[in-house]
């Protein structure tokens, strides 16, 4: 695996923090890359633990990145990593996601941060971004070694692929969605390679939703841009929805419990009912933080300060003692 060493994050690396390129395999025998952000002051004491995943389609080099190493500066070992299939991770072919293999890539973190000399197995919590929120939370709900959760700006990616935004695809739309894909399998089968949809986030029409708007300026200008995300002009297979359909990941979100989970969402976010349904179905002890005046994108990087590392941090002190 060749992995880029020259810094080629979209945020600035911080003084504060040792970063390191690492990789690790995950159950299934993907090679997953990832970047170790510890803290500088650290001594030679044993560190709690974070491992960071999301949005979905982005890669470790924006978002999760950017919250693992601000994790760092605040005191803990932070380990942000790209999805099986994606980014410099391992996986053929490539841009394609799983609800269970990408839950497993969570797991692989927290193997990885476990066998770690600077790290205290037993303080390991995750964060999950957009929709690697609900990956995050079903990897709590399985995995038992994880602690504490935090989700920001969540995605259930299988309730948005099997019901559509808002749960408004019709009986009628979703069967004719999973006839396509499944049609699609044997133009592929024959072709030897995927079909892929077309390229996300490109320039939107004036009268898009503005949440569309909202993720071009992220992942489609310097703001957010990087060349290996499937989110900055690049795509999915287009069967990529089809496990994800059938799949309900946060079916089993209430044995999180005992251990805590912080749900993050912005006021005015077009997908904060997920994060408030699954607030809902959660068992305590559960935290809902609707951070005012924020869109989805804004928990995505602190470009409107709306970040609330200091709570999310605070969160993490207290649960991972």
């Amino acid at each position: 695996m060749q992995l880029t060493q020259e810094w080629d994050k979209t945020f600035p690396k911080s003084s504060k923090v040792d970063h390191q390129k690492v990789s690790f395999k995950n159950r299934y025998g993907i090679t997953l890359a990832a970047d170790l952000y510890l803290p500088k002051d650290r001594g030679n004491k044993r560190l709690p633990a974070l491992a960071v995943g999301g949005p979905f389609g982005a890669v470790k080099e924006q978002s999760s990145g950017l919250y693992a190493q601000t994790m760092a500066e605040r005191g803990f070992a932070a380990l942000a990593f790209d999805a099986s299939y994606t980014g410099e991770s391992g996986g053929e072919p490539r841009n394609v996601a799983s609800p269970d293999i990408n839950t497993e890539d969570f797991s692989a973190a927290v193997d990885y941060l476990g066998l770690h000399p600077a790290v205290d197995r037993e303080r390991i919590g995750i964060i999950g971004i957009c929709g690697w929120g609900g990956m995050a939370l079903n990897a709590t709900a399985v995995d038992k070694r994880i602690k504490a959760v935090v989700t920001s700006t969540m995605y259930d990616m299988t309730r948005v692929m099997s019901k559509g935004y808002f749960d408004s695809m019709t009986p009628e739309q979703r069967t004719q969605a999973l006839e396509q894909m499944s049609r699609q399998r044997w133009v592929d089968a024959e072709k030897g390679s995927p079909a892929y949809q077309p390229a996300y986030n490109s320039q939107p029409a004036g009268d898009a939703p503005q949440f569309v708007k909202d993720y071009y300026d992220y992942y489609g200008t310097p703001r957010g841009y990087h060349k290996r995300a499937v989110n900055s002009g690049n795509a999915w297979t287009q069967t990529t929805p089809l496990s994800f359909m059938n799949m309900p990941i946060l079916s089993y979100i209430k044995e999180i419990s005992p251990r805590p989970v912080l749900f993050i969402h912005g006021e005015n976010a077009h997908s904060r009912y997920f994060s408030e349904t699954a607030y809902a179905a959660a068992a305590e002890p559960k935290e809902l933080l609707i951070v005012k005046g924020a869109s989805h994108i804004d928990l995505y990087d602190n470009k409107a300060g709306k970040i609330p590392y200091d709570r999310i941090a605070d969160f993490f002190s207290k649960h991972l003692k």
